[in-house]
């Protein structure tokens, strides 16, 4: 098995990946390797799917990868590997500088050592100075992969240094053949899933494998889809913040748990046994980072509402406007049809520009109750029923 073939959608950046990969596997010394590459793609595009498989690549020597080598870089546990990821807004300097120091290693079992920055775009300038200087002049054994939304996320400086690799937005059918093939998924499901996530190849596989996901999203249509009035909209907006918390708790709950139940083994304390004090300060740590993480999910939950609202508002302009495309949303069609009638295309731009100013406010620390209540406002405003 490849180390692409969970990929979908990306045929030229994979051809690129894997063009290094085998170059530094045939040992051509004619061409310099590249040692630093940023991938740049929208949201869901398979961007970190895409720099780990080509860190599996190199770490294992093969431009396909070998299975141990695959399982090892998948668990972040690989010796040469080393991954700097965050759940909070930003990255910090301390955590650059330590990934920094760290590259400076020289490998242990692979040819390369490697280095991933995900949401590099979340680093400040500070950071960013740090990690300029280690592209500037990194040691000949070692690899940096950044990922990043666009190039223009990173400062100029970084830019110039690495090479970039730019993804796509994969179709809506390459993402339902691979959710369907490695989910093992019936077809219509993951095609559904892969439609309504908009090819966001992490959020289909959530709709197609996750039941309550599926529910939430059709509460979040159908709230929307019920305002008629201004009292309407404050009560849809304290319900789709709670659809944003439920949502974002049944991502974070079971993750926690296994990370707590990972950190006691790997401290020797048996299931259901008492804790040290010695080693409480090291699960306090541990509570913190996932409370953090809790914050940040809270808003991509929020997020990922404002996402499918657009969607919803996308379809009834669609039809208001006469033009011939497919809708996101055909589950319900008979529902936007009908909301179409109900408003003109004007009003309807009207609330998708509140959405988006909702989505900016919500990332700018506006209160999200008070950002959801004037979003919905400018919507019940928006209809004649």
């Amino acid at each position: 098995m490849s180390v692409w073939d969970d990929l979908t959608g990306q045929p030229d950046a994979i051809a690129a990946f894997r063009a290094a990969a085998q170059q530094t596997a045939d040992g051509d010394a004619s061409r310099a390797m590249t040692h630093s590459w940023l991938v740049t793609g929208p949201p869901g595009s398979g961007r970190s799917n895409l720099a780990f498989a080509f860190a599996a690549a190199l770490l294992s020597g093969t431009p396909d990868g070998d299975d141990v080598t695959s399982k090892q870089v998948a668990a972040r546990t690989h010796p040469d590997l080393a991954v700097l990821s965050t759940e909070r807004v930003i990255i910090t300097i301390d955590e650059v500088r330590a990934l920094v120091k760290s590259s400076n290693y020289s490998p242990s079992v692979a040819r390369y050592r490697v280095m991933i920055i995900e949401d590099a775009d979340r680093m400040r300038e500070s950071a960013s100075n740090v990690l300029l200087k280690a592209l500037e002049e990194p040691p000949p054994r070692t690899v940096w992969i950044l990922c990043a939304p666009s190039e223009a996320d990173l400062i100029p400086t970084i830019r110039s240094r690495v090479r970039s690799v730019r993804l796509r937005v994969p179709s809506v059918d390459d993402v339902a053949s691979l959710i369907a093939r490695r989910d093992h998924v019936d077809a219509d499901v993951a095609q559904r899933a892969a439609r309504e996530a908009q090819s966001h190849i992490g959020m289909a596989h959530r709709l197609a494998t996750n039941a309550e996901a599926r529910d939430r999203r059709d509460r979040t249509l159908s709230t929307a889809l019920g305002i008629r009035s201004v009292s309407d909209a404050v009560v849809a907006a304290a319900t789709l913040l709670a659809l944003a918390g439920d949502d974002a708790k049944a991502i974070t709950t079971e993750r926690d748990a296994e990370e707590r139940e990972s950190a006691l083994r790997s401290l020797g304390v048996a299931p259901g046994g008492t804790v040290p004090p010695a080693l409480r300060a090291q699960l306090r740590t541990l509570e913190e980072d996932q409370k953090r993480r809790a914050t940040r999910s809270l808003r991509d939950g929020i997020d990922r509402i404002m996402v499918d609202l657009l969607s919803l508002y996308r379809d009834i302009l669609m039809l208001q406007l006469g033009v011939g495309s497919s809708l996101v949303n055909a589950h319900i069609e008979r529902e936007v049809r009908t909301a179409s009638a109900e408003s003109t295309a004007e009003q309807t731009l009207a609330t998708i520009d509140a959405i988006t100013l909702t989505r900016k406010r919500i990332e700018g620390n506006v209160a999200p109750a008070l950002a959801l209540e004037a979003m919905l406002v400018t919507a019940a405003r928006g209809t004649r029923g």
